[in-house]
């Protein structure tokens, strides 16, 4: 593959599921699995999530593609060349592009985000999105829902019969006042779903990522290790946040 091609590869197979499942970027049908580069370029522009975050890390870093493989890595994984970014400047970087575009429902977008900010996905679900403060509002399981399914989960696979996988793995657990993850268990996975496959010749013993039930992508131990420490470091500056008294407007 042209290194050109690996970014906008990578943020297709990420994007996939929630976009197909209609929850996150505009209905593109079949573009981000069978589109050209081209036609991907174009999609990922229209992510009111996804792309603004790549656009602050293309201007923060100087890397004139937001596409670019070493952005789009670090924003769907953590570490990487977004790890160092001033988190301050980050913040105010995003908050002018998507603070414009919130609803009510987003009142808690403020410079003050910027204890827990992060340049990527992990920091947008649990920083960004609303659902962690909707955990203790009575809305059930929800909200812990979401936020497991819309993180990046890493496993392992431990056995393939067919098309099904059963995949090692951690969940997301939430016990009325801290988030954390489980020990591992294992989850039955499709290798393929609606006639598409991220890694149809995935086999037992190999690392994958996981968005939304889906497979995205096989993950190398350093992409683990990044994975591994940004969700704990949002985990951990969330919690701190769950600890706070609810002021209303949160």
């Amino acid at each position: 593959m042209d290194p050109v091609d690996r970014g906008p590869e990578m943020f297709a197979r990420f994007a996939y599921a929630p976009n197909a499942l209609g929850y996150c970027g505009p209905p593109l049908g079949a573009t981000l699995r069978d589109g050209s580069v081209d036609e991907v370029r174009g999609a990922a522009t229209q992510f009111s999530g996804a792309w603004p975050y790549l656009q602050v890390l293309a201007k923060m870093t100087g890397i004139t593609d937001p596409l670019d493989y070493r952005l789009v890595e670090s924003y769907w994984l953590g570490g990487g060349i977004g790890h160092a970014l001033d988190r301050d400047e980050f913040v105010a970087e995003l908050l002018a592009i998507i603070g414009p575009k919130a609803g009510r429902y987003w009142g808690h977008l403020t410079a003050d985000l910027a204890c827990e900010a992060a340049a990527n996905h992990c920091f947008h679900v649990f920083g960004v999105y609303p659902w962690s403060r909707l955990l203790s509002r009575g809305l059930g399981e929800q909200p812990l829902n979401v936020l497991d399914n819309c993180r990046i989960t890493w496993g392992t696979v431990v056995s393939r019969n067919g098309d099904e996988l059963e995949v090692s793995c951690r969940r997301l657990v939430w016990d009325g006042h801290t988030l954390r993850l489980s020990e591992p268990s294992t989850r039955r996975l499709d290798v393929w779903v609606d006639g598409y496959s991220a890694l149809p010749d995935v086999t037992v013993g190999e690392d994958v990522a996981i968005h939304w039930d889906r497979l995205c992508g096989r993950l190398q131990p350093e992409q683990i290790r990044a994975l591994d420490d940004s969700t704990t470091r949002q985990l951990h500056v969330t919690n701190q946040r769950l600890e706070r008294p609810v002021s209303p407007s949160a």
